[in-house]
């Protein structure tokens, strides 16, 4: 029961997703929301949703926010409301390892301070300032274009 995602524009998404990204919105949301309204949801809740997920987690430097995002495309795309429906779950647990995997191979991790080459050390929650130093120290621009490009590609074969 595919919904057809087979001629999905995955490139505008993921330029969308970057577009989200340098505007000041999060990783994760930045991914999130370059596909959110597939599933019938607007701009600003798909942002409320992903929000928190920014930053590893929080900006606990945890998962990659990018990773998080596209999680949570994957969990709109194979909904597991029904808490028996262990298919479902299955698929879509699937679908979130698929993307994840696809994305450690080709970064060595989904660990966003591993990403970024920080030490685990407890960080403020108060993000920091985007400027153009920002993005061109960090590599999170190309990690929001390669995850929401991966979740897109596995969209397109559902």
């Amino acid at each position: 029961m595919s919904p057809g995602y087979s001629t999905l524009d995955v490139e505008a998404r993921a330029e969308q997703a970057v577009t989200y990204f340098k505007s000041g919105y999060n990783c994760a949301q930045a991914v999130y929301m370059a596909y959110a309204d597939l599933f019938g949801m607007e701009t600003k809740t798909a942002a409320v949703i992903a929000a928190p997920m920014g930053a590893g987690i929080g900006r606990m430097r945890e998962v990659c926010g990018t990773v998080s995002g596209a999680a949570l495309v994957a969990g709109l795309a194979i909904p597991c409301d029904d808490p028996h429906d262990l298919d479902s779950k299955t698929r879509c647990y699937a679908l979130v390892q698929q993307v994840a995997d696809r994305f450690r191979e080709a970064n060595g991790s989904i660990i966003c301070r591993e990403l970024l080459g920080i030490a685990p050390i407890k960080e403020s929650p108060v993000p920091s300032p985007r400027t153009e130093a920002y993005y061109k120290k960090r590599p999170c621009v190309e990690l929001v274009r390669m995850s929401a490009t991966f979740i897109g590609e596995a969209l397109r074969k559902l």
